[in-house]
């Protein structure tokens, strides 16, 4: 399935001849990183680049754009999410976020870049005659969001005559010139939940005559994740982890309403099927002795990335043909959510792990102000995905 000798040096050779373009390219996106739905610099941006270069570009209805290259009836898919996170810029760069409080703090600004990079090696590979099929590539926006652009996508009929998916993700965690791959779960579920707590609230000298609301909502941040642990499998790896916890105004006083808003993440798909429905009976269960009602809101977000077993060979054969023996290590399951997940529900596919550290230098952690990318990254993922395509393309 490898590709022929001269290809893969086609591919690099254009890619590397567009690098400093390219470079360019990610640092205008990251220092004008726009949020969830509101991508619409970006989405000019790339549209017009991609039709400078002979690409069939259709704008998406709200933001975000899908391209296509190439002709016959098979279809593989490239897809870069487009949006930035809510997140100060705490970086000195000259390209830092001139944004405040936005910033491209997951490194979508590089899949962003690599996609486009992608699409100027595939638009020479079409050009010599070597592209056998169409490249259709998905600049989703909204990633960041529950239920995210992957759906609205799918909605709209994009991903109906794709045969095979492919993406990437950055990870701070592994050097430049390295890429992460995993048959089967690479990320996990995730959903989100709030649980709202009202009683008639009183004085603390007076708790028995209460509902000792700001007690039970304490129960609940505790012994939901411990219920849990005990109530599902624990081979499913369920993680429950709050980020807001509000209730009260003064030490004396027992409120009447609280509120708690957090994460539950699970590893395996047939678990997260049951999890919405053990989570409102295992909080009303908690909250009953105490007095006070529970109102639970659960939004599920996003099933597991599951790296089907044709597309992760076919990004392995990728990565020996761009970076050698030594470029593919095994990537460990995430409990980060990602919704490329939603695609490959529907098609097979597989993402990698695109390393952006430097060697022997700083290991950030992505959704953070402070995350720095080795930006030669931008060339190694472009020529990975462009890989990916033909190699999809030329699978029999």
């Amino acid at each position: 399935m490898a590709l022929d000798d001269s290809l893969p040096s086609l591919l690099a050779g254009v890619v590397d001849t567009h690098e400093a373009e390219l470079v360019g390219l990610r640092r205008d996106l990251h220092a004008h990183p726009e949020l969830s739905w509101a991508e619409t610099r970006t989405t000019d941006v790339v549209a017009r680049r991609l039709e400078e270069i002979g690409w069939r570009v259709t704008r998406l209805p709200r933001t975000g754009l899908v391209a296509e290259l190439g002709t016959g009836d098979r279809v593989v898919g490239l897809r870069a999410d487009i949006d930035a996170l809510p997140v100060q810029d705490a970086t000195d760069d000259p390209w830092r976020s001139v944004t405040p409080g936005v910033a491209h703090a997951c490194g979508h600004d590089v899949h962003t870049t690599a996609l486009v990079g992608a699409a100027l090696a595939l638009t020479e590979a079409s050009r010599r005659g070597r592209l056998p099929g169409r490249v259709r590539l998905f600049f989703q926006p909204a990633e960041e969001v529950m239920p995210g652009g992957a759906v609205h996508l799918m909605k709209l009929g994009y991903l109906d005559d794709v045969e095979r998916i492919f993406a990437l993700h950055c990870d701070p965690g592994v050097d430049v010139g390295r890429v992460g791959l995993r048959l089967g779960p690479l990320t996990s579920a995730a959903d989100r939940v709030e649980v709202r707590l009202e009683g008639s609230g009183g004085h603390t000298s007076r708790p028995h005559l209460t509902g000792d609301l700001t007690f039970a909502l304490a129960k609940v941040t505790t012994e939901l994740p411990a219920v849990l642990s005990r109530r599902m499998d624990p081979r499913a790896g369920v993680s429950v982890v709050w980020g807001i916890v509000r209730a009260g105004a003064a030490p004396n006083v027992i409120p009447d309403h609280g509120s708690l808003s957090g994460t539950v993440r699970i590893l395996d798909a047939v678990a997260w099927a049951d999890c919405e429905k053990l989570v409102r009976e295992v909080v009303h269960e908690i909250v009953r002795p105490y007095g006070v009602r529970a109102h639970v809101d659960y939004q599920r977000g996003v099933p597991p990335v599951v790296n089907e077993s044709v597309s992760n060979r076919i990004l392995a054969q990728s990565v020996l043909d761009a970076l050698g023996d030594r470029g593919q290590v095994v990537a460990p399951q995430s409990l980060g959510g990602e919704d490329f997940g939603w695609y490959l529900d529907q098609v097979p596919g597989a993402m990698m792990r695109l390393g952006t550290r430097t060697p022997g230098g700083t290991t950030y952690d992505l959704h953070q102000g402070n995350l720095r990318i080795d930006e030669r990254a931008i060339a190694i993922g472009a020529r990975l995905l462009a890989g990916a395509a033909v190699l999809a393309l030329r699978e029999a």
